[in-house]
């Protein structure tokens, strides 16, 4: 984003003189040359009669192409200045995919108005799309597709092609799908295949099977990010239960949910509040009100959690701080420890969640694995440790192997429930990342102090 900021930004001197001497005409050819994602994302430093401005001196395509690329609030402003002719033109104009996501934001009050103006083709196929849940393979995917034939032949499916491409600019013409008379799909073809392809040749002859690349109307949107992550998809068709073609999704809309669940699985291992909501806000324009209303609930609830389980704990124990005071000194280090191979194990198997590599059937493999992996780092920790205790306290060796011992201890329960966590969250349906990372510090920290004052307790008193 901030690549494409710049790039506005080459243009912006430019654009803000001819604006001032409302020199529209070399503003209009000087606005040919920045692409339309790039004016979108600039858009926010135009005040807003020159974004009415620029707006009407864009040619209708590339006026609905920054149209999509705008962030919904601006959109809502756009809407509410344009004339109901040509906001209905735009609406008519868009992209399936993104115009149902628009209507999917909106109030019910404006879709009413906004369908008004809109072609009745168009408004049924909002409606269609909106029938279908935000994070699946319907939400995502477009009607606008190229629909063929078996018994066609490359000439003639040429010629259709070139039709929709009038019809959809091209957008979403990567690969064409064949259908039997009942809509239902039976092959597909890259445009590349089929340009390459004598031209009375049928497509029945030529198709290439979808079984494997079909991707169904209720799939989970991440699951479908999958498929086309496996695949190297530039494309891929959507089907109903009856095999119908209803749609295409496409990469670009893909990229958007990879972007999206990243987002959100960062938020959520950070504890912060409504990852999907959140997920939504431009962190560069969001406000500090903002940050710290989606914060401020999971440090709160933490914070109440971490000082109950970990006063109680202290308190059990303070006898055995009075005695030996030097036990303290080493908490710190305990706890933090524990909390970093907690937080590596956790990463890495949220990570094989999100990728594929790791299922929760594989709970038990991947337990014993990171029972090893924390035997080994805890070991060579706790002997660093023990040496750490010489240099701090002198040759106490009650005192080192109550350290060593411990941080082994720690680190080993650490890895393993850093590993476990999100496996079983996964199992019972929750995001790994959101609902385990809240919990695994504080788990931790506790299991920490039990074991530590525990050992101390049977090698020291």
């Amino acid at each position: 984003m901030e690549k494409r900021i710049k790039g506005f930004a080459l243009f912006l001197p430019e654009i803000s003189e001819l604006l001032r001497e409302k020199n529209y005409g070399e503003l209009k050819k000087s606005l040919k040359e920045v692409p339309p994602v790039d004016l979108a994302e600039g858009w926010s430093q135009l005040s807003l009669p020159d974004r009415n401005v620029i707006f009407h001196l864009l040619d209708k395509r590339r006026a609905i192409e920054v149209f999509e690329d705008l962030s919904f609030g601006d959109q809502k402003i756009l809407i509410n200045s344009l004339e109901s002719q040509e906001l209905g033109e735009v609406l008519d104009e868009m992209s399936a995919d993104e115009r149902a996501d628009l209507f999917e934001e909106l109030p019910e009050k404006m879709v009413k108005k906004l369908f008004s103006l809109m072609k009745k083709e168009e408004v049924e196929d909002v409606k269609d799309l909106l029938t279908y849940e935000e994070d699946t393979a319907g939400g995502l995917m477009t009607t606008e597709f190229v629909e063929l034939r078996k018994d066609m032949t490359a000439r003639q499916a040429i010629l259709k092609i070139q039709e929709s491409f009038r019809r959809y600019h091209g957008e979403t013409i990567q690969d064409v799908y064949i259908t039997n008379a009942e809509h239902r799909l039976i092959g597909g073809l890259s445009l590349q295949a089929l340009i390459a392809s004598p031209p009375d040749i049928l497509l029945k002859d030529i198709m290439s099977p979808v079984q494997v690349i079909k991707i169904n109307v209720n799939m989970d949107q991440e699951e479908v990010a999958k498929v086309f992550s496996k695949y190297d998809l530039l494309s891929a068709p959507v089907v109903n239960g009856e095999n119908k073609l209803l749609g295409i999704i496409t990469i670009d809309d893909i990229v958007d949910v990879i972007e999206k669940e990243a987002t959100e699985d960062i938020y959520g291992m950070g504890k912060i509040s409504g990852v999907e909501r959140v997920a939504e806000i431009n962190y560069g324009e969001a406000s500090a009100f903002t940050l710290v209303k989606n914060r401020v609930i999971w440090l709160f609830i933490l914070l109440l959690i971490g000082t109950f389980v970990s006063g109680r704990l202290l308190k059990g124990y303070a006898g055995m701080l009075q005695s030996v005071i030097a036990l303290a000194i080493f908490i710190p280090m305990m706890m933090d420890s524990g909390g970093n191979a907690g937080a590596q194990s956790l990463a890495m198997v949220v990570r094989g969640l999100a990728t594929g590599e790791v299922t929760p059937d594989q709970l038990w493999k991947i337990v014993k694995k990171e029972i090893l992996a924390g035997l080994m780092s805890g070991i060579l920790m706790g002997v660093i440790a023990m040496f750490g205790v010489f240099v701090l306290q002198g040759f106490n060796l009650n005192l080192a192997f109550a350290v060593g011992f411990s941080l082994a201890m720690v680190v080993t329960v650490a890895t393993v429930t850093g590993a476990f966590l999100p496996l079983i969250f996964k199992r019972l349906g929750f995001d790994p990342a959101v609902a385990a990372s809240p919990f695994i510090t504080t788990t931790v920290d506790a299991t920490c102090l039990i074991i530590y004052f525990e050992v101390a307790k049977r090698l020291i008193f």
